[in-house]
C-alpha cells in the first residue's frame, strides 16, 4: 500500500543507500552538493503529520524544508518552532494573490465606487502587503530564508504574480523554488494528486522540463517504483521532492479518506487542465 509512513521511511532509506546527500533548500543555494536530495514539504493541512515526518528525518540524520501556510489549518506555532528546533528549515508557503483577491472582491461588493487602480495591479499591491505581514509573523517564530508558492488549482491568479512587480530578495529571502531552481539540472518529483506522476492533472505544481523527462523515461507512478530506481542507480543525481504530509497515513480510516478525496480532486483538476 502506497502513501503510508512505512512507504515514506522505505523511500528515505533507499535514497540514503543510493549515496545521496540531503540538504535543505537554503543550504543547497548557499553550498550545493553534487549528488543531492532536497526534501520540500508543503504544510497545507494537518501540521502534526509534518512534525512526524520531521522527527523521522532527524532519526536518520536528514534535514528537510517545511513551508507553512498562514491559515489555521497549517499555522501551528508550537509545531513550527519544534520543527525548526530539530534543525530543519522553515519557510513561508505563500498564497497572497488568493487572499488579496478574496479581500478585494469583498470590498468591491460593499463599495459603490470602483478602485482607482486596475484590478491586477491593485491586487498585487494588496497581496504584497499581506505577504509582508505574514512573513513578519513567521520571522518572529523562526528564521526564514526561503519561500514557496502555494498553488490552488481553483485560484483565479497565480500567487507568483507578486514578483512581477516586487522582489523577494530585497526582503532577505534567498530563494523560491519556481524561480531559483535550475530544473534543467534538477529532477523534480511531487506527490501532487497523491501520485508521483500527478503532473498530468496538475494546474500549478509543474515545470516546463516535464516533457523532456517523459522522453527520457523518468516517469514514476508509485513510491515503490522510485525506490526500485534508487536501488538500480537510475535516478538523476539531483532531485527535489515535494511532499504533502497530510496525504501520508498508516491508519486505515484517514488513508482511505485521503484516497477518496484526492481522486475526486484529480477529476476536477483534469477538467481545469482541459479548459
Amino acid at each position: 500500500m502506497d502513501f503510508t509512513i512505512k512507504a515514506y521511511q522505505n523511500l528515505l532509506n533507499s535514497l540514503q543507500d543510493a549515496g545521496f546527500f540531503f540538504q535543505t533548500f537554503s543550504e543547497f543555494l548557499q553550498k550545493p552538493h553534487e549528488k543531492v536530495i532536497i526534501l520540500r514539504h508543503d504544510v497545507d493541512l494537518l501540521p502534526e503529520n509534518s512534525l512526524r515526518f520531521a522527527k523521522i528525518q532527524v532519526k536518520m540524520g536528514i534535514k528537510g524544508s517545511y513551508y507553512f501556510r498562514a491559515v489555521p489549518e497549517s499555522w501551528d506555532e508550537d509545531i513550527i518552532k519544534e520543527i525548526a528546533s530539530l534543525g530543519h528549515e522553515v519557510g513561508y508557503h505563500y498564497e497572497n494573490m488568493d487572499t488579496a483577491s478574496m479581500k478585494h472582491e469583498a470590498r468591491s461588493l460593499k463599495s459603490a465606487t470602483t478602485l482607482k487602480y486596475s484590478a491586477p495591479e491593485k491586487l498585487i499591491d494588496l497581496a504584497y502587503e499581506d505577504f509582508l505581514e505574514n512573513l513578519a509573523k513567521l520571522r518572529k517564530l523562526v528564521e526564514v530564508k526561503t519561500i514557496c508558492m502555494h498553488g490552488s488549482p481553483r485560484a483565479k491568479y497565480d500567487n507568483k504574480a507578486i514578483w512581477e512587480k516586487y522582489k523577494y530578495k530585497e526582503l532577505g529571502i534567498i530563494g523560491e523554488p519556481y524561480y531559483d531552481m535550475n530544473f534543467d539540472e534538477f529532477f523534480y518529483l511531487t506527490d501532487t494528486g497523491r501520485r508521483w506522476d500527478g503532473w498530468k492533472t496538475s494546474v500549478r505544481d509543474k515545470v516546463p522540463q516535464q516533457e523532456e523527462w517523459v522522453k527520457q523515461g523518468l516517469v514514476f507512478h508509485s513510491t515503490k517504483s522510485i525506490i526500485q530506481a534508487a536501488k538500480l542507480g537510475t535516478l538523476p543525481s539531483k532531485i527535489m521532492f515535494t511532499f504533502h504530509p497530510q496525504r501520508w497515513h498508516d491508519s486505515a480510516i484517514p488513508w482511505v479518506k485521503e484516497w477518496v478525496l484526492q481522486n475526486l480532486k484529480n477529476q476536477v483538476k483534469r477538467f481545469l487542465v482541459r479548459k
